[in-house]
Formats: structure tokens, sequence, C-alpha cells
């Protein structure tokens, strides 16, 4: 037996083409829709409100679509209170436990819509008496009241085409062909807002950034003050200390390109010269680390974590190597971000975007498009994607900040 309900949809619906994007879903889930009323905002600051039949071919169907359809903001119009379950023990939530995304989100207790706290992707959310917040899976404990079905859920998904209007040459399929120069100077009006709003600035780097040549701008970015954090992992801050101490990154001399006889070896020689001085802080106070991008971190306040992985080499003391601390300290140091600038790291950058509400103003630079293309793909639609050389990047994001 068909299966009916009538939902409602606010927000801008037409120029961020979340409406096209609802029906389209409705259709491929094999439903139908009829537009009951459409009330157009009157100018462009107005939100458009639509509300829908929808009709399944059953109610298994029309809750599988509902669901589908919650992250593009679409809810019962007679919506009822959340549902929720007791966690049956620690790290175990019901099997019908709603899997979050990145977007603000509310939940509705006793009548009332409550803001769900910290919102990030693929976790669940738990009831603390009148709050709700996002919780990782392994967070939560036995009795906690979960979340459970969609049913007085609502999703807000921030209209990220069109906040993004002034990247307007940027927005289209990730291409080559963009004028850098246009990029990094709406980048730093944003980073200014953001400050101005009480937000940080983050950036998350790989070893890549030294490679290139971008250690001279982006320590001048830390000296003047224009990044609040880094995340980072082992390889950046090897690379840049080995080309502090023997001006070479990967073996390769720095000034000349020209590859050192055992090169090979000066990033071990790093490795072993940072850990005898007991960590980097240390290395800088006892004046070992002289220059580069964690001694400019170190001098100038810039907190740092640095996230460790099966390949590393050494690693350097400052490296957490529990995976499980590390998300924690990434998570801590990406609250109140405003801006996430990712540089030319594909698995930093994805676990950046897990964590960061769709809200913030991701900008990801990389040579190789496909990067760009998959940190978006996981998740993280408010990524504006840069194809260029991420040294080259900095140098102009330097000259244009005015450090």
């Amino acid at each position: 037996m068909e299966a009916v309900a009538r939902v409602r949809a606010e927000g801008h619906l037409i120029d961020s083409d979340r409406m096209r994007r609802i029906m389209d879903q409705i259709i491929h889930a094999g439903a139908r829709y009829e537009i009951v009323e459409f009330r157009v905002g009157r100018t462009n600051d107005d939100p458009s409100t639509a509300v829908l039949d929808l009709t399944a071919a059953g109610e298994a169907d029309l809750a599988e679509l509902l669901e589908q359809l919650l992250p593009l903001g679409v809810i019962a119009v007679d919506a009822s209170d959340v549902r929720t379950e007791p966690a049956p023990a620690d790290g175990v939530v019901p099997e019908t436990f709603y899997s979050t995304t990145n977007h603000p989100s509310e939940v509705r207790v006793a009548g009332r819509w409550l803001r769900v706290e910290r919102p990030r992707m693929d976790s669940v959310i738990v009831l603390d008496g009148r709050r709700a917040h996002c919780t990782k899976l392994r967070d939560v404990r036995r009795g906690q009241p979960v979340v459970v079905g969609t049913e007085g859920i609502r999703v807000v998904p921030p209209p990220a085409e069109r906040d993004r209007a002034h990247f307007g040459f940027m927005s289209s399929e990730v291409s080559s062909e963009k004028h850098v120069e246009h990029v990094v100077k709406r980048l730093v009006q944003d980073m200014d807002a953001a400050r101005a709003a009480g937000r940080r600035v983050l950036v998350v780097a790989g070893p890549v950034v030294v490679h290139t040549g971008g250690v001279e701008p982006f320590e001048r970015l830390l000296a003047g003050g224009r990044v609040d954090g880094l995340l980072s992992g082992n390889a950046l801050a090897v690379h840049d200390i080995e080309r502090a101490l023997f001006n070479t990154s990967l073996g390769i001399d720095a000034s000349t390109g020209e590859a050192v006889v055992d090169g090979h070896r000066n990033h071990m020689r790093a490795i072993n010269a940072v850990r005898g001085a007991g960590g980097i802080p240390q290395a800088v106070e006892a004046g070992i680390l002289r220059r580069g991008i964690m001694h400019a971190a170190v001098v100038h306040g810039v907190p740092y974590v640095l996230a460790g992985s099966l390949r590393d080499d050494g690693p350097l003391p400052d490296v957490i190597t529990d995976m499980n601390r590390a998300q924690e300290a990434y998570a801590e140091l990406l609250d109140g971000a405003g801006v996430v600038l990712v540089l030319s790291t594909m698995l930093h950058g994805i676990a950046t975007g897990n964590m960061i509400p769709s809200t913030v103003m991701t900008v990801c630079v990389d040579i190789h498009p496909a990067v760009v293309t998959k940190l978006a793909d996981r998740g993280s639609a408010q990524t504006v994607g840069v194809v260029t050389d991420v040294g080259l990047f900095l140098s102009l994001l330097a000259d244009r900040a005015g450090v």
C-alpha cells in the first residue's frame, strides 16, 4: 500500500539549487511529489518555502526517502518530537541510530527545537537534559539517550553555492584555469572577516609546502599573526626541520634543486636532532632550530597538532601516535574555526573536513585536481578548490596579506 507524507523546505531554495536537488532525489527514489505550496522570497534576502506531498510505494520506502531528504533541509509538516533509545553498551548505539551530516541541525524536544552542538559528520546525537550534541561512536556511554530514526530532526544546510557567489569563477568544475591572484584577494578578505567575527584561521598542511618553496611565505604568515593554528603530520615538520638544519628537502638542495651526496639521510638526522633535544620547542629554545615553519610556530605562539601515521619515520617526539588522541587534538584546535585552508594534504584534509561544520569556509589548494575533488566528494561540499602550485599560492597569499 502506498504511503504519503507532507513535507516542508525553507531557505534559499532556488538560487542555492536546493529545490532541484530535492525533486531529483524524490524521482531517483521512485517516488512522486505534488507541490502543494511554493512561496518564493520577494527579495534576494527573503527565504522561499515549499510544501510538497510525497507518495512512495510503502512505509519503508517513504521512511528511507525522508532520511535521504533530511540533509537537504526537508522535514515533515507534522513533525513530532525526536525519538531516542538508550545506548546498549559503551561505544555501541541502537541499530536505528541517526548518522549526522556536517550541516547545522536541530532536534525537537518537548515541542521546542534545540540546536545540536558541535555539528560534525558521521556522528550520533546524544541528548543531555535540555542539550543535544554530536558524539563520536566510541564516546557514547551505556544508557545515554541516542537519537534514532529521522523524526523530530531538522537539518539546516547553508546556502553554500549562494554564499560563494564572490568565488563565482571558482565554483565551476575543478580546473587549473582560474586566476589565482583573484582567489587570494578574496581569501584574505574572508580571513579578515572571520577574525573580525571572533573566528579563527587554521591551516592544514602537507610536506609539499616545504618541497615547493612555501616555507618562507608560511613563516611570514605565522609571524604576521595571520594563522591561528597549524594541523599536520610528522612529514611536514620533519622536512621543514631538515630544510632548516641542512638546507635540503628529501635530500634535494633547497637553493640549487640538485641532489646532495648522502642527502637521503638528512631527514633522519633532523629527527635525531629534535629527539635529542626532547621536542620541537626544546630544539628552538636550545638554538638548534633557528628557522622554518615549526620554528615560527613556536616563536610566535601558534598552536599546532601533528598527527602520526603508519609510514612515519621517527617520529618526532611532538607527533601524537595514538589516533584517538590525535583526532581529539585536531577537533579541539578546529573548534571556533572560521576559515580552514587545506594545503596539499589529502588525508589530513579529508580528516579535517569530517570534523568541521559545513558553515566553515574551506579552501583546498593542490596541484592535482583529483585531491581537490575528493575532499568535496567526501562530504565537505563547502570546499572551494584551487588547482595550483602551493608554494606559489602561499607566496601570493603572504604578499596580499601584507606580511
